[in-house]
């Protein structure tokens, strides 16, 4: 039994020295053999270029988007003056229910096929929002199908109508059915007399566009309801008698500035709550547009009805514009929005000068606000300021002819107000602004040709051109400026020119010894400064 025992452990013995032994053989051939030859990687994956968009379909686009809103308008107008006409002929429980029916039908057509196409559906719901809306507008300020009589009531249920536009639309997150029930909801309520009412309701709806530019920050609906407005005045102001209808001269101008004056500070109210969530672009476009419509709407009106008093309004305009750019500043809006307050304002005061002062009081007028303009601007580093006020100066240079004398004086005050914003412009800038010294340097040229024209004799015009030459060398030199050695130059070559082709042979004995006497005795002053000026760099 040992010996059997014995015999099987030799056996797995020797197999274990069998499998070792082959183990080895192996190992030794691996390590014998050439190391593997390294493969090249593999080449790395270029992306493929996106595919180029696909060019829009102009046809395709105007048939599913912009006629699609045409339709709208036309349908919710159509709606409106069915109600305005022939609702009064029905019971009031019918007129009240026909209208409602009428625009309850328009959202469900519009939500049942949103479901397969969301843009052609929000639309039509949009409109059937706005219908609703108008209808809850008649029942109290469209005589034939009045049903309420009380105006707060009337007010209060247009509030809750305009309420429930804004939920809806900013539940479903929809900027087209936003803008379709309140782009309509302005429009049809201007279909009726426009009373003051009618502007509350109007500002209601407004309110409720801007909602969206402070909450959601969208841009096109309130941007929409902006053009709306002052473009449904436009129509309002052109209809006589739908201003206030048997009101007297002052009520109609009060109501119509009230219009103008609400919007424009809900506008700014809302433009400046956080201005620093809107781009530079959209708050510029806001800016400027409600700037603009109030301007020249509310200068229409003024003129027209109370011309005596079209100063205070560019007055007034001028001091709103400022108070918004303080508002903007302290706001922390960019730069661009405050700039453009202030300039705008500048510019109100600026065109609102001409309806008060003429002659050489006009001159004098923008002298000095375009002199302000650009103190004003060094001082608040608005280089849009200081820009304007150098376009006000070149405006008053040009009004240098409107007054029959004293021309002299006034072109003298225009060349220090543009020598002075030329040195402002400068002082203490870190980046220097050549455009706007080379402009002023060419505003003070042209002042000092003309104020030495009006000084001299008609027939020494060519003299006065060389001493205006040499009165901007020496004030190039002083200052060390070279526009203004430039401007020298520009007017010394006219004179050059003058005295060659006019007067060698126009002018009397004279007056030619005398202009080439003193010309001559300009001109070598003038280059043995340029010739020691380079001496002493040498």
């Amino acid at each position: 039994m040992a010996e059997d025992n014995s015999r099987e452990l030799n056996d797995v013995v020797r197999r274990l020295e069998d499998t070792v032994a082959r183990l080895e053989a192996r190992i030794a051939r691996l390590e014998a053999a050439p190391p593997p030859v390294a493969l090249p990687p593999p080449p790395p994956v270029v992306p493929s270029a996106a595919p180029a968009p696909a060019p829009r379909d102009l046809e395709a686009h105007l048939g599913t988007y912009w006629l699609s809103r045409a339709g709208i308008v036309a349908l919710i107008l159509g709606f409106a003056f069915l109600i305005i006409y022939h609702f009064g002929d029905l019971g009031v429980l019918a007129r009240v229910g026909l209208g409602y029916l009428l625009s309850a039908g328009l959202a469900a057509l519009g939500l049942w096929l949103s479901r397969r196409h969301a843009l052609f559906g929000q639309i039509l719901f949009g409109g059937g929002l706005a219908l609703g809306y108008f209808v809850t507008y008649a029942l109290h300020f469209v005589p034939a199908v009045r049903v309420i009589d009380s105006e707060v009531l009337a007010l209060v249920l247009l509030a809750l109508n305009t309420v429930a536009i804004v939920v809806v639309a900013h539940r479903m997150r929809s900027e087209t059915v936003a803008g379709i029930a309140l782009f309509l909801g302005l429009h049809t309520g201007m279909l009726s007399d426009i009373t003051l009412f009618t502007l509350l309701s109007t500002a209601l709806l407004a309110a409720g566009a801007l909602f969206f530019l402070v909450k959601n920050r969208w841009v096109i609906v309130p941007l929409s309801s902006l053009v709306a407005v002052y473009s449904t005045h436009v129509v309002w102001a052109m209809r006589t008698q739908a201003i206030a209808p048997g009101g007297s001269t002052g009520d109609r101008l009060a109501l119509s500035l009230g219009f103008l004056a609400l919007y424009y500070v809900l506008f700014s109210v809302a433009l400046l709550i956080e201005p620093r969530e809107l781009s530079r672009r959209v708050g510029l476009t806001f800016a400027l547009l409600n700037w603009a419509g109030l301007l020249a709407l509310g200068a229409v009106e003024v003129e027209r009805w109370d011309s005596p008093r079209l100063f205070a309004f560019f007055v007034a305009v001028a001091l709103a514009q400022a108070a918004c750019g303080a508002g903007a500043r302290m706001r922390g809006a960019s730069d661009a929005l405050f700039q453009t307050y202030v300039a705008t304002a500048v510019l109100s005061l600026a065109l609102g000068v001409p309806t008060e002062f003429e002659g050489a009081t006009l001159v004098r007028t923008w002298t000095v606000v375009g002199l302000g303009a650009g103190l004003a601007g060094r001082t608040l580093g608005a280089s849009a300021l200081t820009s304007v006020g150098v376009g006000l100066l070149f405006l008053a240079l040009g009004a240098t002819w409107l007054p029959p004398a004293g021309r002299a004086g006034l072109n003298a005050g225009l060349l220090v107000a543009f020598v002075i914003v030329e040195r402002l412009s400068v002082a203490r800038a870190s980046v220097s602004r050549p455009s706007l010294q080379a402009l002023c340097a060419l505003g003070a040229g042209f002042a000092a040709v003309w104020m030495l024209g009006d000084v001299l004799p008609p027939a020494l015009v060519t003299l006065a051109w060389g001493l205006a030459a040499s009165l901007l060398f020496l004030l190039g030199f002083t200052v060390r400026e070279r526009w203004y050695r430039f401007a020298g130059l520009g007017v010394l070559g006219l004179a050059l020119a003058r005295l060659l082709f006019v007067d060698l042979s126009g002018l009397p004995p004279n007056q030619r010894i005398l202009t080439f006497l003193v010309l001559g005795a300009l001109l070598l002053a003038v280059s043995f400064i340029y010739t020691r000026a380079r001496g002493q760099k040498e």
